[in-house]
């Protein structure tokens, strides 16, 4: 393998004559260039483990979080966040979420979860 040529100090003329405060503003914005399209592709992508993941470090057991997975996911809702979905169901209901996950394992409020994201409107009262 052949040495790359030290080019270091060609490369940084750029920065010489930057106070720190310039170089640490510079470091961050370089930071924010490599992190930010990670970071969409987290917003924008997720799957049926992560979202166990999420469910499991909320407090549900394995078997919970893959039930509710499964049907958060039949519902084509898997983007919105499971755990999301849990937390706003119990909001609404102003109940634990654990309890509301539970609840919606034994077939309950999946028509709230349909009227808040998906936005369909069955009967709701407007508030």
């Amino acid at each position: 393998m052949k040495p790359r040529p030290d080019d270091f100090v060609e490369r940084s003329k750029h920065l010489q004559n930057m106070t720190d405060e310039e170089l640490n503003a510079y470091f961050w914005s370089l930071v924010e260039k490599i992190v930010d399209p990670l970071v969409e592709l987290a917003r924008t992508h997720t799957s049926p483990s992560i979202e166990r993941s999420v469910l499991l470090r909320m407090g549900f057991n394995s078997i919970e979080a893959k039930k509710l997975v499964d049907m958060i996911f039949e519902k084509g809702l898997l983007g919105k966040g499971a755990g999301h979905i849990v937390w706003r169901i119990a909001k609404e209901h102003n109940i634990d979420y654990i309890e509301a996950g539970r609840r919606m394992i034994n077939g309950q409020y999946w028509d709230d979860v349909d009227r808040i994201f998906k936005g369909i409107n069955k009967g709701a009262v407007s508030k």
